[in-house]
């Protein structure tokens, strides 16, 4: 290949050539895109960075960062996440256990039955599939306080007030939007893998088991991901439910304790807030990668 062919190849590769700056146009536009999703990562990051300099520092959120040096910062942060763990009149530990235990509980159920859900919707042929789809879909418009009286009218029926099964028993029978990811991602899967399956002797079961699940898992992280995400934060749900302060969740335990501070200590809130939102920040970060792969491979076939 001749110098000129090579020269245009690269030109090719790289975008234009700016006569005025020699710069190629699609390094320049690649650099602008990298400096906005730079400035947007900052934007998002930025309270939880205030979140975690305030928790470091003194009762007087207007000191400045690292006032004393890094040792006394260090003392300091240290004093602040025990005053807020050993505090008597909450018990975070315990809060922590209890939002673990809802949390687990409720994840398995709404990825298991959200994913048998799906199947049916999306490999099964049944009369009147569609239109039930689209009264499943049609209950996510409707919000919780709407039905927050008639839920507490039959829990308190069943004798669940002031227990855990309200906030994870009723996941084990779906949620409307993770039917929707799982039945859109199970409709990208191909339709010859249900054939070669059905060939070799699998019915429905077996199937669903052992050729659509594992070939689920992103999409089956990321709803359990989201639905994690979702009880760990909850706090009208174990507002209404829960009676008793041994049962509180993190969500309560937080707003028990501002309620006790009276006069607001900002270091010892941002501590107690930090402990709560660490966890979950931890998950994704160990799961971002899967998280993108299960959203960007959703299918959108209907």
């Amino acid at each position: 290949m001749s110098d000129i062919d090579s020269s245009m190849h690269d030109g090719r590769a790289l975008g234009r050539i700016d006569p005025a700056t020699g710069v190629a146009s699609g390094s320049v536009a690649r650099a602008y895109r990298h400096l906005v999703l730079g400035v947007a990562a900052a934007a998002a990051l930025l309270p939880i960075l205030y979140m975690l300099v305030i928790s470091t520092g003194g009762s007087d959120p207007a000191a400045p960062f690292l006032d004393g040096g890094i040792a006394e910062t260090a003392s300091r942060t240290v004093e602040n996440y025990r005053g807020v763990v050993a505090d008597e009149n909450t018990d975070f530990p315990l809060y922590l256990r209890n939002t673990l235990w809802i949390a687990i509980l409720g994840t398995l159920g709404t990825t298991l039955s959200s994913a048998v859900v799906a199947y049916g919707f999306s490999r099964v042929r049944w009369k009147g599939r569609d239109a039930v789809f689209i009264i499943v879909l049609s209950t996510m418009m409707v919000p919780f306080p709407v039905v927050m009286v008639p839920l507490f009218t039959i829990f308190r029926e069943l004798g669940w007030i002031g227990t855990f099964a309200p906030l994870w028993v009723p996941a084990w029978f779906g949620n409307a939007f993770s039917i929707f990811l799982l039945r859109q991602f199970f409709l990208s899967i191909p339709r010859e893998l249900d054939e070669a399956s059905r060939i070799d002797g699998c019915g429905h079961v077996r199937n669903f088991l052992h050729v659509i699940l594992p070939l689920s898992t992103p999409a089956l992280l990321v709803v359990a991901l989201f639905h994690f995400m979702f009880v760990w934060n909850d706090f009208l749900g174990p507002l209404v439910f829960l009676t008793h302060r041994d049962q509180f969740t993190l969500a309560l335990g937080l707003q028990l304790y501002l309620s006790k501070l009276g006069q607001t200590p900002w270091n010892l809130l941002m501590a107690a807030t930090t402990i709560m939102v660490a966890p979950v920040l931890v998950l994704f970060v160990l799961m971002q990668r899967t998280f993108v792969e299960g959203i960007s491979t959703t299918g959108t076939k209907g």
